[in-house]
């Protein structure tokens, strides 16, 4: 398995792996970027394919076709982040600070490391790209089992593992985590 930067060479491949699923074709992982009324009107297929060129994603492909994505992105590019208390930033000061904001792993490679590999690999694309630190805004299972619907934001103990540190709590099962690189 390999992770590559979702371009316009790998864009099919984004495509066909939003598509196994209703709510990620629906979104095509512009939630954080836009507004609700946006979301609602918009293409959001075209909203995700003008930003190629630009940081958005990795694709975990397994032979020739992706079963994995994660968005990765400067913060400053995900304009909901900022209305959220869940999101909002412990700092004015975001320069530097890139975003892990969702997964996406197809039913096939579940339970396979996909989604840890990920971000991996979503930390090292931050790091060359020279982000100062990333974050993540994972949910607490606190030991239960989730539908993976509910697990888009990653878990608290991935991202702990991955060498984040958690930096506050946000409501009852939601986190902020941080890791400066």
């Amino acid at each position: 398995m390999k992770v590559v930067e979702l371009t316009a060479e790998t864009w099919p491949l984004a495509e066909a792996l939003f598509s196994t699923s209703k709510t990620v074709e629906w979104c095509f992982c512009t939630w954080f970027m836009q507004t609700n009324a946006e979301m609602k009107t918009n293409d959001n297929r075209a909203v995700l394919r003008e930003r190629l060129g630009s940081p958005i994603g990795l694709l975990a492909v397994d032979g020739s076709e992706a079963v994995g994505w994660v968005a990765v992105a400067p913060r400053a590019s995900y304009s909901r982040l900022t209305r959220s208390k869940i999101t909002a930033p412990v700092s004015d000061d975001i320069s530097g600070v890139w975003s892990v904001t969702c997964f996406y792993v197809h039913r096939s490679a579940r339970r396979q490391g996909v989604t840890s590999l990920l971000l991996d690999a979503a930390v090292e694309y931050a790091r060359k790209a020279g982000a100062k630190s990333i974050e993540g805004y994972p949910i607490d299972t606190e030991g239960r089992k989730l539908q993976a619907g509910e697990l888009y934001h990653g878990r608290l103990a991935m991202f702990l593992d991955a060498g984040f540190e958690l930096v506050e709590r946000r409501g009852t099962r939601r986190a902020l985590v941080n890791r400066v690189l």
